[in-house]
Formats: C-alpha cells, sequence, structure tokens
C-alpha cells in the first residue's frame, strides 16, 4: 500500500511515472493532494483515488494572515492522522508541496522516500527532507543543499513513457511540418510566460521566413496570440503551430532543433531525453530554483541563458544566431543528450519498494 503525497508543480508528472514503473494496482494507491489543487485533474485522469487536506504555506506570509495558515496546517495534520489509520500505507512517496509536509509529520512512524525535481529544493521540499528516509536527486549537484548525504540517491529525473515514443519524423508528420525547414520550440509553461509570448510575436514573422515554429503559449495569452495568427500571410501561417495547451509534449521536443522556455524541473529530464539545445529564460519573480536549473543545463554546454528583462532586445538575435550555427547546434545537442537518465523511474521505484519492505530496509509501522 502506497501513499503519494503532493502538490501541484514540477513533482507531479514524475511522480505519475514512478507509480507507472511501479506497476501496482490502483486500489493499492492513494495520492493525497491539496484542495482546489491542479494535481487532482491529472492524477484522477490516470485512475487513481485522490483525497485532499487544508494545507498553506508559512513562509513570506504577512503576519495577519499566518494563524489561519497555522491553524489549516493543523487540520491537514489531523486528516492526514485520520488517512493514514484507513488506509495503512506500507510507505510514502513525497514529491513537494506544503501539502505534503503535515502527512510527512503525521507519518513519522513510516517508511518514506522524498523526490526532489529541481536542482536546488524548495522550502517545502527542504522542510519534508527532514522527515523523509530516502531521498532522490535528479543531479549531483543537487547534494550540496542536503546535510545528511546518507540519504541521498542520485536517481535522474523521470521521464514520462508517453514522451519516449516520439521521433522526429513522427513529430513533423503531426504538425504537417518540413523536414527541410528548421524547427523552433517555444514553451511558457501550462499558464503561459507573457513576456516570451510577446516577445516571439513581435518577431514571428521575420523568424518564419526561415522556419518553422510550434508556440505553446499558454491559456492567460492564447486569446492575443489566436488573434495575431489570423494576420499572419498564408505562405507564413503554414510554418506556425500555436496551443494554448499541448498534451502531446513529446512531438514538440521531437520536432526542435531548438527551444525556447522557462527553465522548471522538467528540462533537467525532457530536453535530454531529446537532446535538445535551449535558450532558457528563468521566471524572474520567484525563488531562485530556474536559475539554479538553467545554470546547470549552460554549464554542461546544453543550453544558453537569457535574462527575462533581456527579451525584446536580444531574443531574436539569440535564435537567429543560432540556427545559423549547425556545429554549436550539434555540440549543445550531444552534450544535452549526454544528460539523460532513461532509467530514473525505474530507479526510484526500486527505492520505493526496499522501503516499503522492513526486512530490506523500511520501518514498521
Amino acid at each position: 500500500m502506497l501513499i503519494c503525497a503532493g502538490g501541484t508543480g514540477g513533482g507531479v508528472y514524475p511522480a505519475l511515472t514512478v507509480l507507472d514503473a511501479l506497476d501496482l494496482d490502483h486500489k493499492s494507491i492513494l495520492w493525497v493532494g491539496s484542495r482546489g489543487g491542479m494535481e487532482k485533474e491529472l492524477v484522477l485522469r490516470r485512475d487513481i483515488p485522490y483525497q485532499s487536506i487544508p494545507a498553506a504555506g508559512v513562509h513570506g506570509v504577512s503576519l495577519a494572515k499566518l494563524p489561519g495558515n497555522l491553524i489549516t496546517l493543523l487540520k491537514g495534520f489531523f486528516s492526514s492522522i485520520r488517512i493514514l489509520k484507513d488506509f495503512q500505507p506500507d510507505v510514502l512517496f513525497f514529491t513537494g508541496g506544503f501539502v505534503a509536509v503535515p502527512m510527512a509529520i503525521a507519518a513519522l512512524q513510516r517508511s518514506s522516500v522524498l523526490y526532489v525535481p529541481d536542482i536546488e529544493p524548495g522550502l517545502a521540499l527542504k522542510a519534508l527532507a527532514r522527515f523523509a528516509d530516502r531521498i532522490a536527486l535528479t543531479t549531483e549537484d543537487s547534494k550540496m543543499f542536503f546535510p545528511n548525504k546518507s540519504k541521498l540517491d542520485v536517481t535522474g529525473y523521470p521521464v514520462r513513457s508517453t514522451l519516449k515514443t516520439w521521433t522526429r519524423e513522427k513529430a513533423l508528420d503531426y504538425f504537417s511540418f518540413k523536414a527541410t525547414l528548421p524547427t523552433l520550440t517555444v514553451a511558457g509553461g501550462s499558464k503561459g510566460a507573457r513576456s516570451i509570448n510577446m516577445a516571439l510575436l513581435k518577431i514571428l514573422p521575420d523568424l518564419l521566413s526561415e522556419m518553422q515554429v510550434i508556440h505553446l503559449t499558454g491559456l492567460l495569452d492564447w486569446e492575443t496570440v489566436d488573434e495575431n495568427t489570423k494576420t499572419l500571410p498564408p505562405i507564413l501561417a503554414k510554418r506556425y503551430q500555436a496551443f494554448p495547451y499541448l498534451h502531446e509534449m513529446g512531438a514538440a521536443l521531437a520536432a526542435a532543433d531548438l527551444i525556447v522556455s522557462r527553465a522548471g524541473a522538467s528540462i533537467l529530464g525532457e530536453y535530454p531525453q531529446f537532446g535538445c539545445p535551449a535558450i532558457l529564460i528563468p521566471y524572474p519573480h520567484a525563488w531562485r530554483y530556474q536559475h539554479i536549473n538553467a545554470e546547470y543545463l549552460a554549464s554542461c554546454g546544453a543550453a544558453e541563458i537569457l535574462q527575462d528583462e533581456k527579451l525584446d532586445h536580444d531574443l531574436h538575435n539569440r535564435i537567429k544566431h543560432l540556427m545559423s550555427d549547425s556545429q554549436t547546434l550539434k555540440k549543445m545537442r550531444r552534450a544535452m543528450s549526454t544528460l539523460a537518465t532513461p532509467d530514473a523511474d525505474k530507479h526510484i521505484a526500486d527505492i520505493i519498494l526496499k522501503m516499503a519492505n522492513p526486512i530490506n530496509g523500511g520501518k514498521r509501522a
């Protein structure tokens, strides 16, 4: 019996991938998430049972809101105790988010595994690391953020099996694109990245004169992008495919000669899977984890970094320069490919199974 606890964020898709590798009957799995969290839809789409508990952050919260958030966490703790009593898990798998903290505290006497998708853990993951028996990391560089090295396993980033089925030929056919033209993928995340979207629209006609563009806009800017698409000349419109959200992300990655995106945790696994060179634009208004992710890939020679405030001035030249430099793209592709960890899901699944068995190292409840 397994409880997976985590909220919306970079750990949801990797956790679901690990659950696939475990190949358990879904009746023996329970996902505990936040009330109203976006992860609920993703989990229920996989027919995995889902229960929600109250949760709230406490770091950076105003003094006026802090008492209420502490009460919410306390309610989450008592809800977690009830869930543990009813479900009786052999092991818990934490994926991040403050929703997992009350469950981790309630389950101190039970075996647990934490997966850290980004190189630098956020505050919730740092809190969860105190309670986890084993901690799975995406890269060696993450070790510096954890004092207890004996808990750590470097597993890599679990990449969804549905992504791995895409080839370049299949992906170009999916978008009705030509193999004779280079392809640029621009991705802003599920909600979108307004600064990236707006910067791209300004240079789109010029780019389309030389290449094909896949544009994943997110939901917030879709109407603006859709209206702009209608103004493109027919010959250029054939080279442009825009989507508010694309379930077939593997197609967008497999088709790309170059990708422009933010620097969330998925770039550490999905881009290496396809050997995809990248221009990374860390989100400027959040914790520094995106900067750390981007710096890691750049230091490996697999990506370039562009600061958000320089988008309007530099994006056009960066794209055109790289697309015209086949030797640099080839080196970046090779460097990105060497970072792939195709068996990360199985590695984490093995750790979970070991922790579930008291004879092999797990705890007894």
